[in-house]
């Protein structure tokens, strides 16, 4: 067996904020690799997370983030069990991180493929066994494109399938189990809000040209 030094352990530890004792036993359970004692770390904190995802979350946290230039805004709420986590600095970087993740994700619209109406889900499907790509395809191989295609579509829409911004080998959902497993509650985001600066507002554009003309008619 690979003799840990405490070395070894502080650089698992300061790569993935997990405990010491948990750091120490990755790599005694990997062999002294730190790759696999991280990817081990990962797997037990999702598992640990899978276990509490039944119990009742009410308790939680409203976080904000708006975006440099002050042109993009988001609230989000995130539940955890206690308000003891919920006001804790690890839950609040998770609050502050999956916000900001909501403000990098213009096309997010819903927090999970499981919160998407079935309506969008058909309109997806119509529109894309409409393209042309399509036409002369057997149906069977047709429909089982749309599938995929439609399927890849709505994860594009859903927060907790996009890549997590501050470490890509990571979902959304990786990232918060991750979290969960480490701060011992289930936590779960709920819902959230995006503002962009003008959205929805119709701005006349003036013709100055057609102006000068009628002024001097």
């Amino acid at each position: 067996m690979a003799e840990i030094s405490a070395k070894l352990v502080k650089a698992l530890r300061d790569q993935t904020g997990a405990g010491m004792m948990d750091c120490k036993r990755a790599l005694t359970e990997s062999g002294g690799d730190l790759n696999k004692a991280t990817e081990w770390l990962r797997q037990k904190g999702i598992a640990s997370a899978e276990k509490k995802a039944g119990r009742t979350a009410a308790e939680g946290s409203v976080g904000s983030y708006i975006h440099t230039g002050a042109r993009v805004g988001v609230l989000v709420e995130i539940n955890c069990e206690t308000d003891f986590v919920a006001r804790g600095e690890g839950f609040q970087e998770l609050v502050r991180n999956v916000a900001m993740q909501i403000a990098a994700c213009p096309n997010v619209e819903f927090v999970s493929i499981s919160d998407i109406p079935a309506a969008v889900a058909e309109r997806e499907s119509a529109i894309e066994m409409g393209r042309d790509d399509l036409g002369n395809k057997p149906e069977a191989m047709k429909a089982k494109i749309v599938e995929g295609r439609v399927a890849k579509r709505l994860k594009e829409l859903a927060l907790l399938d996009q890549p997590f911004i501050k470490d890509s080998s990571l979902t959304v959902a990786e990232m918060v189990k991750q979290v969960a497993g480490t701060i011992g509650e289930n936590i779960q985001v709920r819902r959230f809000t995006r503002y962009t600066l003008g959205e929805g507002i119709e701005v006349e554009k003036a013709d100055f040209a057609a102006e000068v003309a009628a002024m001097t008619a």
